[in-house]
């Protein structure tokens, strides 16, 4: 099965840097670890961990989309949290974007962080046979 690279601007990470957005192989894609950075100022968005998982998972769903996916194509989630005192939050944030069926995930604490990034997020999701094609943003 072919690789394919998969890069969208709207995702808050950019291109010079040694890592790939994601990576699809046939219907599934691969997402590398998303912190709430927006991507239009390419800060930190907000100081709270319901306004950084809300824009992670923002950042992860413009991925998936950019490769012909949702949020309801989601199955694995991993997420690294600063302070795991700050779960249930983080939790409850969200839930919002999984109301239902939810996928599988883990969450752990983040050893090495960004300055100022309470959270990352990483998904793995698949590709539905809608027909859905990649589109690679440059």
């Amino acid at each position: 099965m072919k690789k394919e690279i998969i890069y969208t601007a709207e995702a808050g990470v950019p291109r010079n840097v040694p890592l790939s957005q994601a990576v699809k192989v046939g219907n599934t894609i691969y997402l590398s670890s998303f912190v709430g950075m927006n991507p239009r100022t390419r800060k930190i968005e907000g100081k709270t961990i319901e306004e950084q998982t809300r824009q992670s998972i923002k950042n992860c769903e413009s991925v998936l989309k950019a490769g012909g996916s949702t949020l309801s194509e989601v199955v694995r989630v991993m997420v690294l949290l600063k302070n795991p005192k700050d779960f249930d939050r983080m939790n409850k944030e969200y839930a919002k974007f999984f109301p239902k069926d939810p996928p599988a995930r883990t969450v752990v604490r983040i050893g090495a962080h960004l300055p100022n990034a309470l959270i990352s997020i990483m998904m793995t999701a698949v590709v539905s046979g809608s027909g859905a094609e990649s589109v690679l943003d440059e």
